[in-house]
């Protein structure tokens, strides 16, 4: 695992544990031991003591017949901090790009098997697309889900399709996960993901992933379809990136200017 540039308050141990938790975090679907020490590099005997510790104070669990971990309920509360961090730094940005379109703009990030709805600021047209948040969706027939996926193990993204399926939403929705992996190869070509009417029959959605918010998570611009044409589609996708690409600068410029602890 790459790590910044040491520093002199650096404890090799609390960065361990860091390298630790951000694992469990992107692997919620479950681990073992061995996975943990590949992605980690921290030797065996040291990997169990940190999990069991771990294990101890709830931020895994530990099925004893397979000996597979799983994500702990210590670590909802600080996912969802981190979601409203996001969410609160994002806003500003959201609502010009829902200003300049007029269309229903969305933050999204992966739950568990599926996507959540984090903020949606709503388009001010009258027909426009409902999603409130807190609400699911999955992973294959959504361009959230879609953009989310780019930026995740491949792995990872299979295990997430068996387990959860990938039901036929209209007669456009990609239902085999050869096919979605095939999407994913055009997603991470072109840096965006389309729904075109595969969610829902009469609606359209352009997502891009967020590299730089530390989970997987995306932003949308959605629309009912007859008001939102394949041709609008490169438009909207940009106005996005350069949306992500401000998150990310603005998180590059955070990291550098943190002073350490004196």
């Amino acid at each position: 695992m790459k790590h910044g540039p040491r520093n002199d308050y650096t404890i090799r141990a609390a960065a361990r544990v860091c390298d630790m938790l951000d694992f469990i975090q992107r692997n919620p679907e479950g681990f073992s031991l061995t996975q943990v020490i590949d992605a980690t590099n921290v030797p065996k005997s040291t990997a169990y003591r940190y999990l069991t510790t771990l294990e101890d104070r709830r931020y895994v669990t530990r099925d004893p017949s397979t000996d597979v971990y799983r994500i702990g309920p210590a670590f909802i509360p600080l996912h969802a901090q981190q979601l409203s961090v996001l969410a609160v730094r994002l806003r500003p940005h959201l609502a010009e790009l829902r200003d300049r379109f007029n269309e229903t703009v969305c933050l999204a990030a992966l739950d568990g098997f599926r996507i959540c709805y984090v903020d949606v600021l709503d388009s001010p047209n009258g027909v426009r697309l409902t999603a409130r948040p807190g609400d699911v969706e999955h992973l294959h027939s959504t361009a959230l889900g879609k953009a989310i996926a780019s930026i995740m193990d491949a792995k990872r993204v299979e295990v997430i399709l068996a387990a959860d399926g990938m039901p036929r939403r209209t007669a456009r929705t990609i239902t085999s996960i050869e096919a979605f992996m095939r999407e994913m190869e055009k997603v991470a070509a072109e840096g965006h993901a389309v729904d075109d009417r595969e969610n829902e029959i009469d609606s359209r959605c352009v997502a891009v992933p967020l590299t730089a918010a530390g989970l997987p998570a995306a932003i949308s611009i959605s629309a009912p379809a007859p008001r939102f044409s394949m041709q609008q589609l490169p438009a909207a996708a940009d106005a996005l990136k350069a949306c992500a690409a401000l998150l990310h600068a603005d998180t590059t410029r955070g990291a550098a200017t943190t002073p350490g602890m004196g």
